[in-house]
């Protein structure tokens, strides 16, 4: 049987994704379903038995179908501690780390010697980003199992500045201040570690600001702050967006958040139910929360029209 090229090339498509399209059915939606159902069963009775999860539905009448939402922002003080914790880190976090990624993506795309071996310098937690490795060296030796009491250098300490800084008096200005400045300075060496993404997204997007561009404003006798302000930001605010989405959605979904971690505790402890309305509510409002950033920083982005 002849088949026409452009249904054989189809095919061949079709061929090449289909295991993956089997095991996103298999091992992702299938899952993603089951543990949508678990936010409306009883916790006492959602546990684990010898022919797989033993299941008991909430009663539909007087809304106890949502007991498990109640629990989670009713009874339970940590998961609204968490979240107002991981919410705060988030918009402090978010624009320092688009102001340094887009600061480092500016140098790195002049010309100096060196320059593919500084890239590499701020691409390179990208790659090694591991758990035990960053919790070494930001100083946690403690959460890798290798804390032996030896006390180690300087090198692994992340907190120097928060110490100079309260040493010099500055940390007992205000409570307000103090905690915006700790929230800050104790987060510097994650801040760097994070941008690594950004810096990368940022570099490619000033590498396609046109060279007639370039042209115009030096024919213009435009300086670096106007080029900066005129040609460069416009061009690259796509990018701020994409990089916004990505920072925001990387930060509320590290495992190391206490979120996260609060998830985990009640996974940990067979509360599949409350563990299930956690992770879909957090869901929801990290939507919400990306959703109202996209409204927002859209309408200043700049698209280039031919």
């Amino acid at each position: 049987m002849k088949i026409p090229y452009e249904r054989r090339k189809a095919l061949y498509g079709y061929g090449f994704i289909s295991i993956w399209l089997i095991g996103t059915v298999l091992w992702f939606l299938i899952p993603l379903t089951e543990s949508l159902c678990y936010c409306f069963m009883d916790n006492q009775l959602l546990k684990p038995t010898a022919g797989g999860m033993r299941k008991s539905w909430l009663p539909l009448s007087g809304g106890k179908w949502l007991g498990n939402f109640r629990y989670v922002f009713a009874a339970d003080p940590k998961f609204k501690e968490s979240l107002l914790s991981v919410l705060k880190s988030t918009l402090i976090q978010t624009p320092m780390i688009l102001i340094f990624s887009l600061f480092i993506a500016v140098i790195l795309n002049q010309k100096f010697k060196g320059r593919g071996f500084a890239r590499a310098i701020f691409f390179l937690p990208v790659i090694i980003a591991t758990g035990p490795v960053y919790n070494i060296i930001s100083g946690n030796i403690a959460s890798t199992g290798a804390d032996s009491g030896v006390q180690f250098s300087t090198l692994f300490e992340t907190d120097l500045v928060g110490d100079l800084l309260e040493y010099l008096g500055v940390m007992n200005i205000s409570p307000g201040l103090t905690d915006f400045i700790n929230t800050v300075v104790t987060n510097i060496f994650g801040l760097v570690w994070s941008s690594g993404i950004q810096i990368l997204i940022f570099l490619a997007a000033l590498q396609n600001i046109p060279v007639s561009a370039r042209e115009a404003a030096s024919m213009e006798g435009a300086t670096a702050w106007e080029y900066f302000w005129k040609i460069t930001l416009p061009y690259v605010s796509p990018m701020i967006l994409a990089n916004f989405i990505y920072t925001v959605i990387d930060s509320f979904t590290r495992t190391d958040n206490l979120v996260m971690i609060r998830v985990l505790d009640k996974q940990q402890d067979w509360d599949f139910a409350y563990a299930s309305a956690m992770v879909w509510s957090y869901f929801a409002i990290v939507m919400a929360v990306v959703g109202i950033i996209v409204l927002f920083v859209s309408r200043y982005v700049f698209y280039e029209v031919d």
